[in-house]
């Protein structure tokens, strides 16, 4: 048996998602966090799943989310709906409520954040909305666990039973005439496409193309299904479109006269409007943002998160001495004992080292984003947005893009224009993923000390200014136009709840150590073994006569101009394209004796600099180059993603380290 989990944005559609199956899926408090449908088995109940559909307003298929859902429930995939309504925000979330009810499938309605509706004084009576609607009506508070096993009964029983809805019609008037002869017409289509008429005929009426071709229309039932529409238009002085729309808030509003007691403002609603007379003023919202992201920086970098590292590093390196003492006293083979301790041990170790610094990061923006803020950096973004050809919905990818570029890029599906989401795809890699921290915090570790979170910062808002300057220019040349009007919905302001906050830390730590025991202990073993031997295979002391030494050496000539030309830095930068992590396990490997000494041979703090601005910029990894040609549809403009960042980089890269030479750094 499975169930669709559908509704509207912020709902706490992704809450219940994980209180009903356990899943570890992040939930965040910003719309558009879910991108595709996701699926999960119900804890308390064998063979019952739960797919979680993006969070929509409608089954108009306008934009990506849209369409994903309404094809999934036209499909026949699932048993039954539960759809999640925000019981705080009754009356808009009601529309989509009404469309799912048109598709006459076995459905439950899960009225969410009950608590604060009675914490505000109002309330809904239960069943007299359930004896109106025709379905079973369930009170629940998906973020405290209340009423969850009841909803779970109530759905399992409705969809084995195959109930339908009891009430399918909203309509009066004008509308219900049109509708009605429209569904009686074309009764025998829509059985054919397993759709229900009374949903066909209010999709034709919209003038839905999709709907159209489905149910294999002939031209004279088209002629027919326009003069209809023409008549509606006619008599109701408005348009198909908004004669429905009118209809089902007309029913709505009289459906909850009778049913809904508003209270005045909620507690958390009058708290988020004080916050927000500070959070999104119009001079100071942008400084906060940045002063919270400085001191946010400051405790990651330069105080909680070092702080941890440091323990962590010292816990990697005893471990390792003590496999090199017991490897040594076994006798085990000279060559063996340098993989698993100069190949693995250092290579692994020192990309280990940094995740602690990487979760108190997290944890931190996981705070921000489930309390309601990043919603509001959305907005307040927008107007900066604008000037360079985008909207503010352009910036929760591009939010997304600080953990890693793969999911940011998949989420610039949730952009309904299509030159909004192809610029943003080419915008977002600037944006500095979680994968170059280890890098960051190794070169501020060594050549920074006393700066590390002003050198944080700036690499941060270093890679937002290049996005800006490069939107400018793809304004004026690739991407002409206007962008989208920007709509969203600013969620309340909301504690986050520590599970929440847990399963957010615990997801990016089960990712970071996946990709440290297999990308990164392969590419240590690749590198060993190339640093370690000529190309005759024979065993060299000396890596400047290793294979590694002369590949590198074909391509240093490149960096040189950055003040990097060493084969060894142009050596972890191509390891960096498999994952960026790389880049550190490479140095690790290639100077065992140590990290933060070895470094300073290699490079200058001017150097160090240039270095960090390159990897900033450059090209993303293999996968994030995969997912812009996947979404982008063509090989052609991931290759010029590629060259566009790798060449935006070495100009930044260039600039920092001549200009610091002229200026006697």
């Amino acid at each position: 048996m499975t169930f669709a989990l559908i509704g509207n944005q912020n709902c706490g559609k992704t809450t219940l998602f994980n209180q009903l199956t356990g899943s570890s899926q992040h939930v965040g408090n910003f719309p558009g966090v879910t991108v595709e449908k996701k699926e999960g088995a119900l804890k308390r109940h064998k063979g019952v799943s739960v797919v979680d559909l993006p969070g929509i307003y409608s089954l108009s298929p306008y934009t990506a989310e849209e369409i994903v859902t309404r094809d999934f429930l036209l499909s026949g995939q699932s048993d039954g709906i539960i759809n999640i309504v925000d019981a705080t925000n009754i009356q808009r979330n009601f529309y989509l409520t009404l469309q799912l009810m048109e598709l006459n499938l076995p459905m439950v309605l899960a009225l969410n954040m009950m608590d604060e509706v009675r914490a505000s004084g109002g309330s809904i009576n239960i069943k007299a909305l359930q004896d109106e609607l025709g379905i079973p009506v369930i009170p629940i508070s998906a973020n405290k666990n209340e009423g969850i096993e009841e909803l779970e009964e109530r759905a399992i029983e409705t969809a084995a039973k195959k109930l339908a809805p009891k009430r399918l019609d909203f309509c009066r008037g004008e509308v219900h005439r049109a509708i009605h002869s429209l569904a009686h017409m074309i009764e025998d289509h829509a059985a054919a496409a397993g759709v229900s008429p009374r949903f066909a005929a209010t999709k034709l009426l919209e003038g839905d193309p999709i709907m159209e071709a489905s149910l294999k229309l002939s031209k004279n039932e088209l002629d027919i299904i326009g003069h209809v529409a023409d008549e509606m238009e006619a008599s109701l002085g408005t348009d198909r479109e908004a004669a429905l729309a009118d209809m089902r808030y007309d029913y709505i509003q009289r459906l909850c006269a009778g049913t809904v007691k508003r209270a005045g403002e909620t507690k958390e609603q009058k708290r988020s409007v004080k916050i927000d007379s500070v959070l999104t003023h119009k001079i100071w919202a942008i400084p906060i943002f940045l002063g919270i992201m400085l001191f946010i920086f400051f405790l990651t970098f330069g105080c909680i998160g070092a702080a941890l590292s440091e323990l962590f590093d010292m816990g990697i390196a005893a471990l390792t001495d003590l496999t090199a003492g017991v490897l040594s006293s076994a006798g085990v083979n000279p060559t063996i004992r340098s993989l698993v301790i100069d190949g693995v041990f250092a290579g692994v170790g020192s990309v280990l080292s940094f995740m602690p610094t990487i979760l108190v990061l997290f944890f931190f923006l996981s705070l921000l984003e489930d309390s309601g803020y990043m919603a509001r950096v959305a907005f307040v973004m927008d107007k900066l947005l604008r000037k360079i050809g985008l909207s503010g919905r352009s910036f929760v990818p591009m939010l997304i893009g600080f953990g890693c570029s793969v999911p940011a890029i998949m989420a610039t599906r949730t952009l309904s224009s299509e030159r909004d989401r192809k610029m943003t795809i080419l915008l977002t890699p600037f944006m500095s993923c979680s994968a170059k921290l280890p890098i960051y915090a190794l070169f501020t570790q060594a050549f920074f000390p006393r700066h590390g979170t002003l050198v944080m910062m700036g690499l941060y808002v270093g890679g937002m200014l290049m996005a800006i300057l490069s939107g400018l220019l793809f304004k004026s040349t690739l991407f002409k136009g206007n962008p989208v009007p920007f709509v969203m919905e600013l969620p309340a302001y909301r504690l986050p709840s520590a599970r929440n906050v847990f399963l957010h830390i615990w997801e990016r730590a089960k990712d970071f150590l996946m990709k440290a025991f297999t990308i990164i202990f392969v590419a240590a073993i690749v590198i060993w073994f190339l640093q370690s031997f000529d190309f005759r295979f024979n065993q060299v002391t000396d890596s400047s006569q290793s294979m590694l030494c002369s590949i590198g050496r074909l391509i240093a000539p490149v960096f040189a101009p950055l003040g990097f030309g060493t084969w060894q830095a142009s050596t972890a930068l191509i390891t960096g394209l498999t994952a960026k992590e790389t880049v550190v396990s490479t140095l690790a490997v290639l100077m065992p004796a140590g990290l933060a000494e070895p470094l300073t041979f290699l490079f200058t703090p001017l150097s160090a600099l240039s270095f960090l601005v390159f990897t900033l910029l450059y090209m993303p990894c293999v996968a994030a180059m995969a997912a812009i040609r996947r979404e982008m549809g063509s090989v052609r403009s991931a290759v010029f993603a590629m060259v566009y960042q790798t060449g935006v980089a070495w100009v930044a890269a260039f600039c920092v380290y001549q200009i610091g030479r002229l200026l006697g750094f």
